[in-house]
């Protein structure tokens, strides 16, 4: 299943980023890289889906795509040198 998640990277003065979401305050993590913040948030949105679960709560309307073989917009961060 594809979920559509917003999330912001606020980037640490010791270096590496925090990442939370608005739509999903339970979510947090961190990563030294942009790379490892959106692995490391898969896995902290799994923690969510599973939390949100155990307490009965639904997740908000419109995080999934509709038709996960279909076409997916998303933004991305690139760098450029």
């Amino acid at each position: 299943m594809i979920a559509r998640i917003p999330l912001t990277l606020e980037p640490q003065p010791e270096g590496g980023y925090t990442v939370t979401s608005p739509l999903l305050p339970e979510l947090i993590t961190e990563g030294d890289t942009i790379a490892e913040c959106l692995a490391n948030a898969e896995d902290a949105f799994a923690a969510v889906v599973e939390i949100y679960e155990d307490r009965g709560r639904p997740l908000p309307d419109g995080i999934y795509a509709d038709d996960a073989h279909g076409p997916v917009s998303i933004e991305a961060v690139v760098s450029i040198s």
